[in-house]
């Protein structure tokens, strides 16, 4: 069977070749790109990211990859979101107020509260709330690496895939149709990183 194309989209910041690499690792062509016409023929799209919501909102949408991600998850095809990744794909975030989002998931990314320590920036456990696919595999005790201090808020509780507990139940990975997102980084995850990043490279085969 040939290695599904995954694009990850090159918007000039974040963990980019990072997650590429850990996408050839579980056997992705996992390839970075600018181009609207590579989105829409790969069988599967990566979104990932790190730093500020606002400067990873205006890199996407200079590199003109905003309505490219949007398309893509209107296309129906397996789309992963990453960290500041998953952030984006909501309305908006405290971190900047009045910066819009891509509006593909409902509900906001707000604040972890104050009596705990921002970031959170450490290894926790992952409490999976559903059946997912994504999340098959992972073992009964599945820890993954967090860098965040904002965690995504959805207006629907069912789209929360998994939580991990910082204080308040944190969404660690949300589910809405061919979304999936994770606030932790799988590629900084080591073997049950990997075997998420594999559930993915499946579902796009």
């Amino acid at each position: 069977m040939s290695s599904p194309f995954i694009a990850v989209l090159d918007y000039g910041i974040g963990n980019l070749r990072s997650a590429q690499k850990a996408l050839e690792k579980v056997g992705a062509d996992a390839r970075l790109t600018t181009s609207a016409s590579e989105v829409a023929g790969a069988a599967a799209v990566v979104l990932p990211g790190v730093g500020a919501f606002g400067a990873c909102m205006d890199a996407l949408e200079g590199a003109g990859l905003a309505d490219v991600a949007r398309d893509a998850v209107a296309s129906g095809k397996p789309f992963l979101g990453i960290c500041v990744g998953m952030q984006m794909l909501f309305d908006g975030s405290d971190e900047l107020p009045g910066r819009r989002g891509l509006g593909i998931v409902p509900g906001m990314v707000r604040w972890l509260p104050t009596t705990v320590k921002r970031p959170q920036m450490q290894w926790n456990r992952l409490r999976c709330n559903s059946n997912d696919p994504m999340l098959s595999d992972l073992g009964s005790d599945p820890w993954v690496y967090f860098v965040h201090s904002l965690h995504a808020v959805p207006e629907q509780s069912t789209v929360v895939a998994a939580t991990c507990d910082y204080g308040i139940a944190v969404t660690a990975a949300v589910r809405h149709n061919n979304v999936f997102a994770t606030q932790f980084h799988p590629e900084k995850s080591s073997t049950t990183g990997l075997r998420l990043l594999a559930n993915f490279v499946r579902s796009a085969a």
